[in-house]
């Protein structure tokens, strides 16, 4: 058995490891966000529901959803999606019936109670995107720019999934 091969560093690809590193930085990104909103929810007192679960009201809005049209929208994957519902329910941060065309799904939207967390999230953006903007943190790169780049990447991945029904 050959051991394995170590890489040189002229053998190895300049864009491979800014394409990892910018793999690492979503990945630490999303859980830095959820820390974020965390943390704001123990500073106000909210303590029945995750960051998961308030980026959820805050993603959901004003829409009314089926847990299978966030799955589909690209909001949220896995099987923990009906479990939060489940939970944001129950807590009375959203409401649910039976949708009137396919009496088997469910349609859930946000309760007066779900509403106060969207907008307390929304204070805490606002508050971000005005400290991001005076402090310069982004540079030189307009925010505008920096969005593009990550949509193109996003479509560049959505493409790469293969559905296989």
């Amino acid at each position: 058995m050959n051991a394995p091969r170590r890489i040189e560093q002229a053998d190895r690809d300049p864009f491979l490891d800014h394409y990892l590193e910018v793999v690492g930085l979503v990945e630490r990104l999303h859980r830095l966000l959820l820390d974020v909103i965390k943390d704001e929810f123990e500073r106000l007192g909210i303590l029945e529901i995750n960051a998961v679960q308030g980026l959820m009201l805050f993603n959901i809005g004003e829409n009314v959803v089926t847990a299978g049209e966030l799955k589909t929208r690209g909001y949220y994957q896995g099987s923990n999606v009906s479990y939060n519902l489940k939970k944001l329910v129950s807590t009375g941060y959203m409401s649910h019936r039976r949708c009137e065309v396919d009496r088997r799904a469910v349609r859930v939207g946000l309760t007066d109670k779900g509403f106060a967390i969207r907008e307390r999230l929304s204070r805490l953006f606002a508050r971000h995107a005005e400290g991001i903007g005076h402090s310069r943190a982004l540079g030189d790169t307009p925010i505008h720019e920096i969005s593009a780049t990550l949509l193109r990447m996003e479509r560049y991945w959505a493409d790469q999934i293969r559905y296989i029904y």
